[in-house]
């Protein structure tokens, strides 16, 4: 039987961008299809439960939904439809998104908190396109080199064999912060694993500081600063990310962990060697 995965995605946040590919990184995958809506960078609630009810049309196995902040009324809207659907379903939502934990709990849907996944610095006179674009690019790769998508699969896979097998899936209730992140990283070296904790709590902080200059802040030549160093803030925790990496890869000890046809992860250190189901 081929799993079929939803996912919608209702404006953006970090871990946007690529959800559903990271369940078939190389389109090899046997035994998983994926379908994708989304309302682009909007979350207004007609828009939300506009590409909710199509997902649900669809009758995925699965169904992943990401936003930012979940406790806004679109997101929560969408939630009612998920759960009147039966469909099992998973939320992935930044720090703000926590406000939505009981109302997940009470509905029967799991969740993703990714404290490091925050906020862009959203003032006009500063975010352009290519801004944007720099900004996404580099908060998903720190997501990727501290742990967070890691952790994400693993819980994931989880839930997709206990309903590929017919029995009620446990879905995941987790806050990811930099222990359980880190730890799903699976670094061997201890300095590489200290950089990237580093890097994932300077990610975190960068959302208080874009917080500050988009809400709390008045006239242009107050806020555009505030908002120019949470992004060079962020620069700071990818190259932070990325010397983890390179510690581990000049020891030959990068964790890798692909997909098999069957959907069983493989995993390997060396190199050359071609890696052992987990």
């Amino acid at each position: 039987m081929t799993f079929k995965l939803g996912v919608i995605k209702c404006g953006n946040i970090g871990c946007s961008p690529i959800l559903e590919l990271l369940f078939d990184e190389r389109a090899d995958r046997e035994n998983i299809d994926a379908i994708v809506i989304g309302s682009g960078a909007k979350l207004n609630p007609e828009q939300c439960e506009n590409v909710t009810k199509l997902m649900v049309q669809q009758k995925p196995d699965l169904i992943f939904i990401t936003s930012p902040n979940a406790s806004l009324p679109g997101p929560s809207n969408a939630r009612k439809i998920l759960q009147d659907s039966g469909i099992p379903s998973i939320i992935v939502t930044d720090a703000p998104g926590k406000e939505a934990i009981e109302d997940c709990e009470a509905k029967g849907i799991g969740y993703f908190i990714v404290k490091a996944d925050s906020m862009i610095g959203a003032r006009r006179p500063f975010l352009d396109p290519i801004e944007m674009t720099i900004f996404n690019s580099q908060i998903l790769s720190i997501l990727a080199l501290t742990g967070v998508f890691k952790l994400i699969i693993n819980e994931t896979e989880k839930v997709i064999k206990q309903i590929s097998s017919g029995a009620t899936p446990e879905l995941p209730k987790i806050v990811i912060n930099k222990k359980n992140a880190i730890e799903a990283a699976g670094y061997a070296n201890p300095y590489a694993r200290n950089k990237a904790m580093a890097a994932h709590e300077i990610c975190k902080s960068v959302a208080s500081i874009n917080v500050e200059g988009c809400f709390r802040t008045k006239g242009r030549e107050n806020y555009m600063p505030i908002v120019g160093a949470g992004h060079e803030i962020l620069t700071a925790a990818l190259n932070l990310a990325e010397e983890a990496r390179e510690i581990e890869k000049s020891n030959n000890s990068v964790l890798r962990e692909p997909h098999a046809p069957d959907g069983d992860l493989l995993t390997k250190r060396k190199f050359v060697s071609k890696g052992e189901k987990k």
